[in-house]
């Protein structure tokens, strides 16, 4: 189900972090969709992510996964509690109409109420994604958790602090 989510993208800029500062350089290239075996790679990491407890929200047309967020339940190294932004796309045919905004806050939502007080976030480099998070608010992690860099040294690491919940 994942594989549907058509990932289509025009990219013409990266970033990539140099002294601790983003720095945007030109690199064209046509996402044409999921690399070979990536979709079904990022299944087996989200199945093993909702054994243990993670939160998954999808918005789905006629019956077809469109877009989804995930946050992770494992909490992170950082000084203050923060859970993982794991996983949020939006199908190329959909986007521009808020749904990813959207699915950022209720995922920021969802962290709080699991007890974080951030939520990190491995950013594709792409200046399309990263400025989105921007955007949102969120900023450039001084010190990334290990684990997330180890698996994602090239992406882009963000935090947003989360507002506080209220009842």
């Amino acid at each position: 189900m994942l594989g549907l989510i058509d990932r289509k993208e025009l990219v013409e800029q990266l970033y990539v972090l140099e002294n601790g500062r983003l720095k945007l350089y030109e690199e064209r290239f046509d996402m044409a969709g999921w690399p070979p075996g990536e979709a079904e790679h990022n299944a087996q990491v989200l199945a093993k992510c909702f054994e243990r407890g993670g939160w998954f929200h999808g918005i789905f047309d006629a019956g077809l996964l469109v877009a989804v967020a995930v946050v992770d339940s494992v909490f992170l190294e950082a000084e203050r509690p923060a859970l993982q932004l794991k996983f949020l796309h939006v199908s190329h045919d959909y986007r521009g109409r808020g749904l990813a905004s959207g699915l950022f806050r209720t995922a920021c939502k969802r962290a709080r109420e699991m007890g974080a007080e951030e939520i990190h976030i491995s950013a594709t480099n792409s200046r399309n994604t990263v400025d989105f998070y921007v955007r949102l608010g969120c900023k450039l992690l001084d010190k990334p958790d290990p684990e997330l860099y180890r698996l994602e040294p090239e992406d882009i690491h963000l935090y947003c602090e989360l507002e506080p919940y209220k009842i």
